[in-house]
């Protein structure tokens, strides 16, 4: 069953509005980190009002937090930077500049691949499963499986 609702460039589900183009947090930047063009695209759309209330709860929280601890860095630097800079070449070039030598690539993004998969991690992945009306789905086992799925990229 598709718990998801057509509504005005979003859907809603269970967790409120849903932006389908949003990219995943598997998707790697230049730099080759996972979650970093979707933290982008997250500020871009805030700065624009145009980021659903169901997201504004976690922007710069999650996944967005935890990708600026790993870096060293404030989440509202990287939000600085990106309403600083309008094209893309900007934004990576003083991303380079703002960034550690060393973003120890592999380090966070095995985070992101195995977040949830802790004892802890999976009773709220399973909690989470059963909200969205896929409790049987064994193939959704991290938090970024179930963005993905939650945003339609996951069928």
């Amino acid at each position: 069953m598709d718990y998801r609702v057509k509504y005005a460039g979003t859907e809603d589900g269970p967790t409120g509005g849903i932006a389908t183009d949003l990219p995943s947090p598997y998707l790697p930047y230049s730099n080759g980190l996972l979650h970093l063009p979707r933290f982008i695209a997250k500020i871009r759309k805030s700065l624009a009002g145009e980021l659903p209330k169901s997201y504004r709860r976690n922007f710069k929280k999650g996944f967005d937090r935890f990708l600026c601890l790993h870096l060293g860095v404030e989440p509202e630097e990287i939000e600085e930077i990106v309403k600083a800079h309008q094209s893309d070449e900007a934004i990576e070039k003083a991303l380079q500049e703002k960034l550690p030598e060393d973003l120890k690539v592999s380090v966070w993004n095995r985070k992101v691949c195995q977040m949830g998969m802790s004892e802890m991690g999976r009773e709220k992945i399973a909690e989470l499963k059963e909200d969205m009306g896929v409790a049987d789905r064994e193939d959704l086992m991290s938090f970024a499986d179930l963005i993905d799925y939650d945003e339609g990229r996951i069928e």
